[in-house]
């Protein structure tokens, strides 16, 4: 059985990648990673804030405007809250893993501004990232920003940091364009790599007794595979970037329905953040014994086998399957 891929033109043993995480914190984490079976390793984000945050310049950024509601201090980190671990030990660590290490290791980069995003990922680069994943997490609050500006951002982050560094480039993606397809065109034509599907927003939470906004972190669950699921599906055959599934991976089912939508990798984080490292090789033995069951050779036969590929009008089908679902729901109803 041949369980290859190609992923931004990196040639991997299999498809499954363990996605930016705390897992990827040290050296040690991260050659566990690959023993586990791990075909690449993308590092946990860099953050330009903690890159600033190491000049004392984001002060006036965290603080400005903060002293006009009590309540909403803490929605910003206090100045004096170090990161856990500083832009030279990430730099650092990332180069002793791409040396240690026979698979991948991809550098993850959140950024600010067009310089912090090109500096930094010159830097891993160096550092021997074999791959970058930009990971542009910005919540458009501004009732004033139009949409095209939000998507011109993304489209100048891409273009400057590929016109600065030689290493391929992947670009992680929110799922909110109003045009999602026409966005991943752009990304395309723009030179991106491989687009990963999707970025996971956090929403804080409100604790009423501390008046004060509180994290929220939950892991996934499967049921969040659908929304990248169809995007892949849709988007697959129709641009050239390879394309990551993200979120919701906890078995090989999730995988496999994600490699036969059209993926070239699937990441997992919260799998493994619950499980330990070692279930990656619980999910490729469920993967190899689907295929084997399923008389599947290659993880090429089957990739793109349910996509949209052939639809001449995806709008159409993806309509048509939502008028399927309603239907299907009003008949269980009626007959339970």
């Amino acid at each position: 059985m041949n369980l290859t891929t190609t992923y931004m033109g990196l040639k991997l043993k299999h498809p499954l990648v363990a996605s930016a995480s705390p897992l990827s914190r040290s050296v040690d984490q991260i050659k566990r990673l690959e023993d586990a079976g791990a075909a690449a390793v993308v590092m946990f984000s860099l953050f330009e804030e903690q890159i600033k945050h190491e000049s004392n310049a984001l002060a006036h950024f965290q603080e400005h405007g903060t002293e006009s509601f009590a309540e909403a201090l803490s929605y910003f980190p206090q100045i004096d809250q170090p990161f856990k671990l500083s832009s030279d030990q990430y730099l650092e660590t990332l180069h002793q893993a791409s040396h240690a290490c026979q698979i991948p290791i991809l550098g993850s980069l959140n950024g600010l501004t067009t310089e912090g995003w090109i500096r930094y990922a010159r830097k891993m680069q160096e550092a021997g990232a074999a791959g970058i994943e930009l990971n542009v997490y910005s919540i458009a609050a501004n009732p004033t920003l139009p949409g095209s500006a939000v998507e011109q951002r993304y489209l100048d982050v891409l273009k400057a940091v590929k016109y600065a560094v030689d290493v391929p480039v992947a670009l992680k993606l929110s799922p909110f364009f109003s045009s999602m397809a026409h966005m991943a065109r752009q990304f395309d034509q723009a030179g991106a790599d491989a687009l990963v599907l999707f970025n996971r927003f956090y929403q804080p939470d409100f604790d009423l007794e501390a008046l004060e906004v509180v994290p929220n972190l939950q892991f996934s669950t499967p049921f969040e595979i659908r929304l990248p699921l169809m995007w892949i599906a849709l988007l697959y055959g129709k641009i050239k970037a390879s394309l990551a599934a993200t979120g919701g991976v906890h078995s090989g089912l999730e995988a496999l329905k994600y490699l036969m939508a059209g993926a070239d990798v699937v990441m997992t984080t919260s799998a493994l953040l619950q499980h330990g490292a070692g279930y990656l090789g619980t999910l490729l033995q469920q993967v190899k014994e689907w295929m084997e069951a399923h008389e599947y050779e290659s993880v090429s036969q089957m990739k793109g086998s349910m996509s949209q590929r052939n639809v001449a009008d995806a709008s159409a089908f993806e309509r048509a399957n939502y008028i399927k679902v309603l239907e299907s729901f009003k008949g269980e109803y009626l007959t339970s």
